[in-house]
C-alpha cells in the first residue's frame, strides 16, 4: 500500500493541531497504510537536538512498544514527547526523577512502594467518601445562579482534586493550590495562559516543596496514613522526601489533569450523544466509565527512546530515534474496536490503551480514576439530568494533552 500524503510539515504534537481537534483521519490514514512513520520536525522544536520522531498509530505496536522497557527506554528523553523549544536540557534531565520517566529496576522500586496507595482496600475505603463529594460537588453547580455555569471549574475539576487530597491527606483548602500549580506545568503551550516554561518550572518546585514538607512533617510527627507508610522508614524500602515529592508531582498531573478531561470529555461525548445520555440514566451501565476514558483519550501520546536497533511496523528504528506512542490512534484501530469511531457506553470488551499500553508504566490510578468517573455521573444525572451544553468546548493548546479549558454548560 502506498504511504499516506500528510501536508508539508504535518506534526502530530503541533499545539495548534491539538488545540483545534485530535488529528484522527491522519492516524487512520497511517494506521492502514503506514502505521509505523517517521514525522520530521526542525531543529530542536521539541526541546530535542534531533530531527524527529517514529509515529507509532496501530494498537498492537503501541502495546509492543510499551511491554518492552529494555528496548524502548522512559529515562533517555522523558516520556514527554514535546516540551517547549527554549527548555534547557538539564531542566529535561531533571525529570527523570518522576516515575513516568524511570526505566526498570529503578521504575520497580519506586512503583512497588506507591502502588501501596492503590490498593484495592484503600480505593474501597475512599469510595463512600468520594460519593458523597460527587454528590455535593454537583449540588452546588446545580444551585448556582442562572442556572448555567462552566463545567471544567465547576464539576470535573473538583472531584480528582479531592480525591487526591483525600488519597495522601492533603489538607482540602490547599486543592486550589495544587490545581493552580499542576495547570502551569502542563500549560506552557497555551498563550491565555502566558505561563513561560521558567513559570512551569517554578510551579512543579512549589509543588515538590509542598510534598516534601509533608514528608518531613510525618517523619517527625507520624500519623496513620498513607504518606507516614511511605516516607516513615527509608532504610526499610521507603521512599526518601525527594522521592515523594516527585510522587505528588505526577499525581498532580497523571491523577488531576487527565481524570478531570475524562469527565469532561464525557460529559461533552453525553450532551452530543443524546442517545447515550438516555442510555446512562436508565441503566448506569457498569462499562461506561472504560468507554468514556478509550473515547477522550487525555494523554494523546507519550514517547519511548530506542535503546538500540530494532525493527517496528516494517521500519528500522536507530538507537537514539524517538518513537511516539499515539494512545488515540490505538484506540481507534478498527482491527481492535469495532466502530470505534462510536461512541458506545455498552462496549465490551474494550481493550483501550487510554491508561497506557500495559507494560511497567500502565496506569497506577487506573480503579481511583474508573471509580471517580463512574461516581461523578452518577451524582450528575441524579442531580442534573437535563444537562444541555451552552458552547462549544474551548479546547487546551497542548502538545500531547487532549485537554479542554472550559465547557459552558446550563440546566435543562
Amino acid at each position: 500500500m502506498s504511504c499516506p500524503a500528510l501536508p508539508d510539515g504535518f506534526d502530530f504534537t503541533d499545539p495548534d493541531l491539538l488545540q483545534s481537534r485530535v488529528p484522527l483521519p491522519e492516524f487512520a490514514a497511517l494506521r492502514r497504510a503506514e502505521p509505523v512513520r517517521w514525522i520530521p520536525q526542525s531543529a530542536n522544536v521539541a526541546g530535542f537536538q534531533d530531527e524527529g520522531y517514529w509515529a507509532v498509530t496501530r494498537h498492537a505496536d503501541v502495546k509492543y512498544v510499551s511491554t518492552h522497557p529494555e528496548i524502548f527506554s522512559s529515562y533517555l528523553n522523558t516520556a514527554i514527547i514535546r516540551f517547549n523549544e527554549h527548555i534547557q536540557r538539564d531542566a529535561i534531565d531533571a525529570q527523570r526523577l518522576i516515575l513516568l520517566n524511570m526505566d526498570p529496576p529503578e521504575h520497580t522500586r519506586v512503583r512497588g512502594i506507591v502502588q501501596r496507595v492503590f490498593t484495592p482496600r484503600a480505593i474501597r475505603a475512599l469510595e463512600e467518601r468520594l460519593r458523597n463529594r460527587a454528590h455535593a460537588i454537583v449540588e452546588s453547580a446545580s444551585a448556582l445562579p442562572g442556572g448555567s455555569f462552566d463545567f471544567v471549574t465547576q464539576v470535573a475539576c473538583e472531584l480528582p482534586l479531592q480525591a487526591i487530597a483525600e488519597l495522601i491527606g492533603i489538607p482540602q483548602d490547599d486543592r486550589a493550590k495544587i490545581f493552580d500549580w499542576s495547570n502551569k506545568m502542563i500549560s506552557y503551550d497555551d498563550p491565555e495562559y502566558a505561563i513561560s516554561e521558567q513559570v512551569g518550572q517554578e510551579s512543579a518546585m512549589e509543588l515538590i516543596a509542598y510534598a516534601m514538607n509533608m514528608a518531613a512533617d510525618r517523619k517527625q510527627c507520624p500519623a496513620k496514613d498513607i504518606v507516614t507508610t511511605m516516607v516513615a522508614a527509608e532504610d526499610e524500602g521507603n521512599l526518601n522526601s525527594d522521592e515523594f515529592g516527585f510522587f505528588v508531582l505526577m499525581l498532580a498531573v497523571a491523577g488531576n489533569e487527565t481524570t478531570r478531561n475524562a469527565i469532561t470529555h464525557g460529559m461533552h461525548a453525553f450532551l452530543t450523544h443524546p442517545d447515550q445520555w438516555e442510555l446512562y440514566k436508565a441503566g448506569r451501565p457498569s462499562t461506561t466509565a472504560e468507554e468514556i476514558v478509550r473515547w477522550a483519550t487525555p494523554v494523546n501520546a507519550f514517547q519511548r527512546t530506542a535503546t538500540r536497533d530494532t525493527e517496528l511496523g516494517g521500519k528500522q528504528i536507530k538507537r537514539g530515534d524517538r518513537v511516539g506512542i499515539f494512545y488515540a490512534a490505538a484506540n481507534h484501530d478498527p482491527e481492535v474496536f469495532e466502530n470505534p469511531d462510536v461512541f458506545d457506553i455498552t462496549r465490551d470488551p474494550n481493550p483501550h490503551l487510554g491508561f497506557g499500553g500495559g507494560g511497567p508504566h500502565y496506569c497506577l490510578g487506573k480503579s481511583l480514576a474508573v471509580l471517580e468517573i463512574d461516581l461523578i455521573f452518577n451524582a450528575i444525572a441524579d442531580a442534573m439530568p437535563n444537562l444541555r451544553a451552552s458552547g462549544d468546548p474551548r479546547r487546551l493548546r497542548s502538545a500531547w494533552i487532549n485537554g479542554v479549558k472550559e465547557l459552558q454548560v446550563t440546566l435543562g
